[in-house]
């Protein structure tokens, strides 16, 4: 009897502890709901500014100075600019001890002129690759940013009760550097943004245009392709038009390879391997009746597995080597791995979902299929656990055009559910107590 009555006091303890740990994050929670309230017409109007000014990657200067002046009016422990160019890193030191843990947000814009209907719909024009182009924030980075300063502002409210310390990483160039330069997630791995002190987790999100306001999705384990820039020159020999015999015809040979390249995704790769290759540009000759001497080609190689990237490289050597052969031109191929596979680690994701429930509603938490779009997120979950996920930003009862578009369109309703929902996935993990 005194066993039994041992464990029904240990159980009652037990019972009492749970009530007390969920209690307590009842509490947290509506703090979270009541700080989110007070300050989300401030960080609306931010993603208004951010919005009305967006700048490409390595160039968000406005961005830099807007964060970092909102991060040291919250009076952080540590804010530093300039980190891989443009970046910025700051700490909140909660009052309690704990676990370390980070959220990144990317700033750049693309060079896309926007199409939308937005009273602070950007008009801004920027050189790109030595044109004038219209810079937009077609990928919602703007709503990254913006929630982020959010969540910063939300945290920096309830220091007193935050176990533990939260790294906010901005970062820029997500899109890529420009030619010539580094950047981005890479770039900041490299320069040690995620040491002193080393996060043991990192979270991360991104705007969904195929989701609407109120609903969130993620992926257990593969969630974002790893991403490869090819880029083929076809050297052929320049000839007159109707004179294609005197010459090697580039063009011919470049639309054969373009057809030959696309049977490696169906015939020399396994059915379930996921994988794209695409062919993106064509550019070759200067008069309608020149056979021109070379093709240039570029695109894009999409995987998820190092065996399938590997098999793509080759074959693309073999089968250029090939059809240049046979026609009697050459080929030049640089294939350039990118950013790898944005892999979200699975232990992670299964113990933050109960939290998307919780904040959004279970009914409104999907669970997405991988895609073959890429996100530099990976470099830094491949250096920690991460968890990434997608938002809702799609006004109900409205279409957005999809990311890279001049009619993508983010609601300014996703900017408060974001901050609830990252606040709170950053709390749970601080006081689940992990070191």
């Amino acid at each position: 009897m005194a066993r039994y009555a041992l464990f029904a006091v240990f159980g009652t303890i037990m019972l009492a502890r749970t009530i007390h740990a969920q209690d307590h994050a009842s509490v947290l929670g509506r703090r979270i709901d009541d700080a989110v309230q007070q300050s989300a017409a401030e960080i609306i109007e931010l993603r208004h500014r951010i919005h009305e000014n967006p700048e490409l990657g390595n160039r968000e200067f406005e961005t830099e100075k807007l964060v970092a002046e909102h991060l040291r009016n919250l009076g952080f422990d540590e804010v530093r600019t300039g980190v891989a160019h443009t970046g910025v890193v700051g700490i909140l030191r909660g009052a309690r001890p704990g676990p370390v843990v980070a959220v990144r947000a990317d700033m750049d814009a693309l060079p896309v002129t926007e199409d939308s209907p937005y009273s602070f719909r950007s008009t801004k024009r920027a050189a790109y690759l030595g044109q004038e182009v219209g810079v937009s924030h077609a990928c919602g980075h703007d709503i990254h940013v913006a929630v982020q300063l959010g969540v910063a502002s939300v945290l920096a409210s309830m220091r007193e009760e935050l176990p533990g310390a939260v790294r906010f990483i901005f970062q820029p160039a997500e899109e890529g550097p420009p030619p010539g330069e580094e950047g981005g997630a890479d770039l900041m791995v490299r320069e040690r943004v995620l040491e002193d002190p080393r996060p043991q987790a990192i979270f991360g999100l991104h705007s969904f245009s195929d989701l609407e306001v109120g609903r969130v999705g993620y992926t257990v384990g593969p969630a974002f392709a790893a991403v490869d820039h090819l880029q083929i020159d076809i050297h052929g020999k320049q000839a007159h038009g109707a004179a294609p015999h005197e010459g090697v015809d580039p063009v011919v040979t470049a639309a054969q390879a373009v057809l030959a390249l696309q049977t490696i995704r169906s015939r020399n790769l396994p059915p379930f391997a996921p994988s794209v290759i695409t062919v993106g540009m064509i550019r070759g000759g200067e008069r309608f009746n020149i056979i021109p001497m070379s093709v240039h080609m570029e695109g894009t190689v999409r995987t998820y597995d190092p065996e399938v990237r590997d098999a793509v490289e080759r074959r693309m050597n073999e089968i250029l080597a090939g059809i240049t052969a046979a026609a009697g031109a050459r080929y030049g191929l640089v294939y350039d791995r990118g950013t790898p596979a944005t892999v979200n680690d699975s232990t992670l994701a299964r113990t933050m979902a109960p939290t998307l429930a919780r904040v959004v509603g279970a009914e409104n938490v999907l669970l997405l299929e991988p895609t073959m779009g890429g996100e530099d997120f990976a470099y830094f979950a491949n250096e920690v656990p991460g968890f990434f996920f997608r938002l809702g930003t799609v006004k109900p009862g409205t279409s957005s055009g999809g990311h890279h578009t001049p009619t993508f369109m983010a609601d300014d309703a996703s900017i408060p559910l974001g901050m609830r929902v990252m606040a709170n996935l950053l709390v749970d993990y601080l006081r689940s107590g992990v070191r």
